[in-house]
């Protein structure tokens, strides 16, 4: 999209803004229950619901925007990029549809955006979500109750760099209480990065310089295919499918390496994946008296990842580095709960239990490299037993949540089969959560929420084994990685169309990158994960509301953190503001426009670049009674996009430059035969573990 097309857009949105009335376009009011707590509000407004942001979508600008994505894109506190969905200010989002889990972003192209119903942002989510949980998106779609066949296809071409594509049908068959469906994704994604990495020290008591340059390309291949039943009568539903999803990738990183003066060596690596998953899911629900609910989730998981290495210096006597390791991945997990109303209010008690087993087989081929990145075998097993339970109540215009959550866990780590005494551990842990709202009347909220939480890191930072990244690099995980303990105190509140969100956390013993000398015969920079502790504060103000024609959403905030690690400090805050438009315009056409930017700032030990601005736009056309939805979009239109970072820990100061394929366009076809909702009820039995894992 060239400079012309741009202005043509801004100057649609800027007439159309000017011949529109001021006041907001009434249609009928929806009744919205959360909690046992009823609010009635007019479409389209985003309502604030205890600490929930509650958005409807049928009647808006939003219900012809496209898909799923689409529509998140423009709520308020919520981004989109590349697909990815993020919440602003929170970490460790988890999304559920129709009361599942969200197995792959994929899954959010897949739903119109005509068939939403509600968007629900949980900001302070309760003991039933695991403790690593910061929010939870909650989707439901309208219910279609037609019989037969129903399908569903979308298919995107992408332009950045390199070409890309993805298609994804959608199959299913209703008879009676009885759903079939399958599904299946292939998808070809080629990105490209390029970057620059310097690190200066000091070393033996001189100035040094280490520096490599990358060209990096990841052509990946994957798919998906998923098949499985639903039935329900009643009160009475049970379901189950089984998920298959196969990957091959083959890396290159084209570039050089540099020591001081000496010459500059160029360098090849090429790596090649191969990876598998297999996944079955079950659910059962029942409810009893015509109070008591029952639910049962049940997920079994097995994955294979095969990764070779190889290591290349053409022009150099230096030896080639291969290695080769292979990850195993074994996840059992179930998820008990009843729900049932108590003293006036909902009370909620369950128990989630899961049993892991993971093994990291590494091999390093290079016998003089091998000296100091040896060849391992870890192995990993986590049995893990928690209870939880809450219990909300409206007590007039006050709203009062309460949880508490019990978890035992039982670690054990083998290094080349012996037990690691110090890594392996028992913990108790207790997490308790509290949220209190007052309604002032149906435009104005308040609610305030605190919650503790014990954060586990991922399996991948906690493995042993280094991997060669150069002459003089390496990187690796650390098994010695405690889990965090982080305290959240969250303000939340809504007037007309403001809303204000200031979050608070104190976190021990979370983890960040440093980088450091690493003891071997020469000089070696090791980049690894360390537990830190640290102190941030975030605040932020949206003004969204729906003018005729035009949606505008504007969000300004400040992230500033308190982190010391040795005579350095990394405090430097963080200025960001996004601003999005739609446009809904006659016959079936619409536009949107997004701009964002963010100043230069620190985030645990990394310094960010300044991004000031970038835009991203799109326009999109139904056909056929709204079955078809054609849509050409274009991101960061001026190429502005800033990825740039510097870290200065324990005497390394690193400054990376990267510059990654954002700028391109796609297109997006997505044709619908009969479309409705897959009535599968069941969520995740340990979606922390899956995340880990």
């Amino acid at each position: 999209m060239n400079s012309k097309a741009l202005i043509s857009i801004m100057t649609l949105i800027l007439a159309a803004n000017a011949g529109m009335a001021q006041n907001q376009e009434t249609s009928d009011s929806l009744s919205r229950e959360l909690q046992e707590v009823v609010v009635t509000a007019k479409q389209p407004a985003t309502k604030l619901v205890g600490s929930t942001l509650v958005s409807t979508i049928p009647g808006t600008n939003l219900a012809d925007l496209g898909n799923a994505l689409d529509v998140l894109a423009q709520l308020p506190m919520i981004t989109v990029q590349d697909n990815a969905v993020s919440v602003i200010g929170k970490n460790n989002i988890e999304i559920y549809i129709d009361g599942r889990p969200m197995r792959d972003g994929l899954e959010l192209q897949q739903i119109l955006s005509s068939n939403l119903k509600k968007v629900e942002l949980l900001m302070a989510p309760g003991a039933a979500y695991a403790s690593t949980t910061g929010a939870v998106l909650r989707i439901t779609t309208r219910r279609n109750f037609i019989q037969g066949l129903s399908f569903t296809n979308q298919f995107q071409l992408q332009r950045r760099r390199k070409w890309s594509a993805m298609d994804h049908p959608n199959l299913s068959y209703r008879s009676g209480n009885w759903e079939f469906f399958v599904d299946a994704v292939i998808n070809r994604d080629n990105t490209v990065m390029n970057g620059t990495t310097t690190n200066t020290l000091v070393y033996e008591g001189k100035p040094t310089t280490v520096g490599s340059t990358q060209h990096n390309s990841y052509p990946t291949t994957t798919g998906m295919i998923r098949s499985g039943f639903n039935y329900a009568t009643g009160t009475y539903s049970l379901g189950a499918y089984y998920l298959y999803n196969p990957e091959r990738g083959d890396f290159n990183n084209s570039g050089t390496e540099w020591y001081d003066n000496n010459p500059v060596l160029r360098r090849e690596i090429d790596r090649r994946i191969r990876a598998r998953r297999h996944l079955v899911s079950l659910y059962y629900e029942n409810t009893f008296s015509d109070k008591y609910l029952l639910h049962f989730d049940g997920d079994f998981k097995q994955s294979t990842a095969r990764n070779n290495v190889a290591t290349t210096y053409p022009e150099s006597i230096n030896r080639d580095v291969n290695s080769t390791d292979e990850r195993k991945s074994t996840l059992w997990a179930g998820k008990l709960y009843l729900n049932f109303p108590l003293w006036n209010g909902d009370f909620t008690v369950g128990t989630q239990d899961s049993y892991t087993h993971t093994t990291l087989d590494y091999r390093m081929l290079n016998s003089q490299v091998g000296q100091y990145i040896p060849s391992s075998l870890t192995d990993a097993r986590q049995t893990s037993a928690a209870l939880f339970t809450s219990w909300s109540r409206m007590f007039g215009k006050f709203s009062l949540s309460a949880g508490a959550r019990y978890e035992y866990v039982d670690y054990d780590f083998k290094v080349d089969g012996k037990r690691d005494k110090e890594v392996s551990r028992r913990d108790h842990l207790l997490t308790p959560d509290l949220s209190l709202g007052y309604s002032f009347n149906d435009e104005s909220q308040i609610s305030i929420s605190y919650k503790m939480s014990t954060v586990k890191p991922p399996y991948s930072q906690l493995t042993g084994s280094l991997n060669y990244v150069g002459t003089h690099e390496i990187e690796g995980g650390n098994p010695t990685l405690h889990d965090e303990k982080m305290h959240n105190v969250q303000l939340f509140g809504m007037w007309k169309d403001i809303m204000l969100q200031a979050n608070f956390t104190r976190s021990l013993d979370t983890y960040a990158y440093v980088k450091q000398l690493y003891p071997a015969d020469n000089l070696q920079l090791l980049m690894h994960p360390e537990n830190i502790d640290v102190s941030a504060f975030s605040l932020y103000l949206v003004w969204n509301r729906p003018l005729h024609r035009w949606t505008p959403g504007v969000t300004a905030g400040i992230y500033r953190q308190w982190l010391n690690i040795g005579n350095n400090r990394y405090d430097r805050p963080i200025f960001s503001y996004y601003f999005d438009n739609t446009l809904s315009l006659p016959h079936g056409w619409m536009i949107t426009a997004n701009a964002s930017g963010r100043t230069r700032g620190d985030m645990h030990t990394n310094r960010f670049g300044a991004t000031w601005f970038t835009l991203d736009a799109s326009v999109g056309k139904t056909f056929l009674g709204k079955s078809l939805t054609v849509k050409l979009s274009a991101t960061d239109i001026f190429n502005t996009a800033n990825n740039d970072w510097t870290m200065n820990t324990y005497g390394i100061f690193v400054d990376k430059r990267q510059s990654y394929d954002h700028r391109g366009v796609s297109l997006n076809i997505i044709y619908s035969f009969q479309p409705r909702k897959s009535k599968y009820k069941g969520s995740s039995a340990a979606e922390d573990e899956m995340k880990r894992i």
